[in-house]
């Protein structure tokens, strides 16, 4: 790859990656309002679920329009994990400054109230998960707003490049090659 196509490269992922993260927001929301209204926590699913969508069509967009038709695989691999590193380091920045300045613990609390209700308490008892939970929820409250959010970059980088594998692998395309004798 030359230096003008690497150049390329980062700015369609620049922008696919921003829109992307508008993607991963909208799911944050549903899924913060979803806590108490099952409707959205569906719609959050929903919306995880077409991120691999997404990212097949901006791949495509940008092999047809920026490629003229033809991508190798390591080039849609490398443009799909770059979507997903600019997409995530966005929201990561959304996420923390949410969890910052706007939470408050309400999360937090959310998640608390559903695991204490008698018919949860029960199940994890009977499971023999009370003490794990119960670390875990120790371990959520010492939590920084910016380790949430490093978390969730690590997390989204590392499901960009296991995604963007099977992604390449379909979206690839050779040219076709001109034989001139």
């Amino acid at each position: 790859m030359t230096g003008p196509e690497y150049i390329q490269l980062k700015a369609f992922a620049r922008i696919d990656g921003a829109l992307l993260s508008l993607l991963f927001v909208a799911a944050f929301v549903c899924y913060v309002v979803g806590l108490t209204s099952p409707t959205y926590g569906l719609l959050a699913m929903l919306t995880i679920v077409l991120i691999p969508v997404f990212a097949v069509i901006r791949l495509k967009r940008f092999r047809d329009n920026g490629l003229m038709g033809k991508i190798s695989f390591l080039r849609a691999w490398f443009y799909v994990s770059l979507m997903f590193f600019y997409g995530g380091l966005l929201f990561a920045l959304v996420q923390y400054a949410y969890l910052a300045y706007i939470d408050h613990g309400y999360m937090l609390m959310i998640i608390t109230e559903m695991l204490s209700t008698p018919e949860t308490a029960g199940i994890i008892k009977q499971m023999g998960m009370a003490d794990q939970i119960s670390e875990s929820l120790h371990v959520l409250q010492t939590m920084r707003p910016i380790d949430f959010a490093l978390d969730m970059l690590t997390t989204l980088i590392m499901a960009g490049m296991m995604l963007g594998l099977p992604i390449a692998a379909v979206m690839q395309k050779k040219g076709k090659e001109i034989n001139l004798e």
